[in-house]
């Protein structure tokens, strides 16, 4: 299988990100989803201590043949996020869909560096703190389903 070579690659010299608990990657105005997989609604609803299929009748719906948490209605946050503290939380944080673990390294925001600054102006975590080396961006990108022991 042939090497991609890292020169087609904006961000070849790394990103910096460092989460900042802001909960704006969770919060509207804009719809958005967050896509969940079987594997992890059986964690969410294990971690909730609740069934399936109550998780699912209370905070799941389906969108085609995928499943998305649903938003409040009037805010478009996602309905595990407490804003009711000083500081924003994810109810869910242990067993956070891949989506969440994988912010901001989404192939919507690494299209370019506009895009990346465009995800910044959302998040203030973006282009501060940690470096994250381009194999390690990678990885991220490519990680599907964490709670299948994928590291």
């Amino acid at each position: 299988m042939p090497d991609i070579s890292k020169k087609n690659y904006w961000y070849i010299a790394g990103l910096h990100f460092q989460c900042r608990r802001c909960g704006r990657c969770c919060s509207g105005p804009g719809e958005g989803y967050i896509w969940v997989t079987k594997p992890e609604m059986q964690f969410i609803a294990d971690y909730l201590n609740i069934t399936i299929e109550e998780l699912s009748r209370r905070y799941l719906k389906r969108i085609g043949f995928r499943t998305t948490i649903i938003e409040e209605p009037n805010t478009r946050n996602c309905i595990f996020l407490d804003k009711s503290t000083e500081q924003n939380k994810c109810i869910i944080y242990p067993v956070r869909p891949s989506q969440c673990r994988n912010w901001p390294f989404w192939p919507e925001n690494l299209r370019s560096p506009a895009d990346w600054n465009k995800a910044a102006q959302k998040c203030p975590g973006v282009n501060r703190g940690k470096k994250y080396t381009f194999e390690q961006i990678e990885k991220i990108k490519k990680r599907k389903k964490w709670c299948l022991n994928e590291k």
